[in-house]
């Protein structure tokens, strides 16, 4: 279950600077790297989805903060 959130985490951090590459230039790694597949930038767009909610239950499950305070 940790490793889950690991890469989870990883995804998303991965898309954020994904994101903020495309703001900044304009340039679309996410496009770059499927090759224009919008198939492909949809699927990995709906794991973006997925991972965003698997991160949203571990906190409310397993609550991190409640440990450190």
């Amino acid at each position: 279950m940790k490793l889950t959130t690991l890469i989870c985490c990883a995804y998303l951090i991965a898309f954020g600077l994904g994101a903020s590459v495309y703001a900044l230039t304009g340039f679309s790694l996410l496009a770059f790297v499927c090759f224009g597949n919008t198939v492909a930038e949809r699927a990995l767009l709906s794991l973006t989805g997925i991972a965003a909610g698997w991160l949203a239950f571990w906190l409310i499950a397993f609550r991190p903060h409640a440990a450190l305070g």
